[in-house]
């Protein structure tokens, strides 16, 4: 049944500019009436300058120091993503306490892929849609929609916390979630601090404030971003499948060694609840190995392992 014109409610109209603006540091400002299937210039402008502020390595130069710092953070945070991002938070493959759970929530939010929350609700999603319409990421959208196009998507910037109440209690997991940029502009600004400290204190590292923020901040993470978002956009192309999925998941042995084991895609999508990503003993999984160290010192339990008839079913 048509509506009459006359008695139609008004549209919305378009958000005010502090409203954007607030958007860039509380993500909780959702923008209203907007088409979610564009991108929005404005708000993603930060994530822009992000990748420019690698340009800065032209005049802050490079040491051993800075280097060794940025390939650090990229380890670091990497385990952040897939030991918790992804194999907590998102699938619950294994417990700790609530206080190791803020911890590597709060490394996971350095890594500039928004907070837990949103994280692990549009992986939920897209375990549920793999490879389908509904499915955002999916390489059947075009390459650079599926690497990052989907990322910058209005409709992408919501939470949905109907799809992970069981995280959503956590108050301090919500705050995370809203205020997600916090935790890496204090990041940005502690390498900066860190590297006036060790230029004033040993010079002959040879860093400065402004060399730490870029190749620790800026260069790390960008790396880090377009790593981990291969597991989009290669992963379901390029590799070899030994489950038939409905999706078009693969394992891909160089994915995972730069991704930390997120590689082994087609066994994680036909049974993902799994901690252990890679099946056989030589598909190398690092997050895993890292899970299990965790385990031994007492911070992370139960450990979901591949069911036997997995095994068996990969096995033949």
């Amino acid at each position: 049944m048509l509506q009459d014109p006359a008695t139609a409610a008004p549209p919305s109209p378009p958000p005010r500019l502090g409203h954007r603006l607030r958007q860039w540091f509380d993500s909780g400002a959702v923008a209203q009436g907007a088409d979610p299937d564009r991108i929005d210039w404005l708000r993603v402008l930060p994530f822009i300058l992000l990748h420019l502020g690698c340009l800065g390595v032209i005049w802050v130069g490079v040491s051993p120091i800075a280097v060794a710092v940025a390939a650090l953070l990229y380890v670091v945070r990497m385990f952040a993503i897939t030991g918790f991002y992804h194999r907590y938070f998102s699938h619950r493959a294994f417990r700790t306490s609530r206080a190791v759970q803020f911890v590597f929530a709060l490394m996971g939010a350095s890594c500039v892929q928004r907070g837990p929350l949103w994280w692990a609700a549009h992986h939920r999603h897209h375990h549920r849609h793999a490879d389908t319409a509904q499915d955002p990421h999916s390489p059947r959208h075009g390459f650079w929609r599926s690497h990052m196009g989907w990322f910058l998507t209005r409709g992408a910037f919501a939470t949905d916390l109907s799809r992970v109440p069981d995280l959503a209690r956590y108050p301090e997991l919500r705050w995370l979630d809203r205020f997600d940029v916090a935790v890496p502009l204090a990041l940005a600004g502690g390498l900066f601090g860190l590297g006036a400290l060790l230029q004033a204190v040993w010079p002959d590292l040879r860093t400065s404030g402004p060399q730490l923020l870029v190749w620790g901040f800026f260069i790390s993470t960008v790396v880090l971003f377009h790593a981990t978002v291969t597991i989009n956009s290669l992963a379901h192309r390029f590799g070899s499948r030994r489950f038939p999925t409905r999706d078009d998941s693969r394992n891909n042995l160089w994915l995972a060694l730069l991704t930390f084991g997120e590689g082994w895609h087609n066994n994680h999508h036909f049974y993902a609840s799994s901690a252990r990503q890679g099946f056989r003993w030589w598909e190398i999984d690092l997050t895993w190995y890292g899970l299990r160290l965790l385990a031994a010192l007492g911070l992370v339990r139960d450990l979901k392992p591949v069911p036997a008839w997995v095994l068996d079913k990969a096995e033949r």
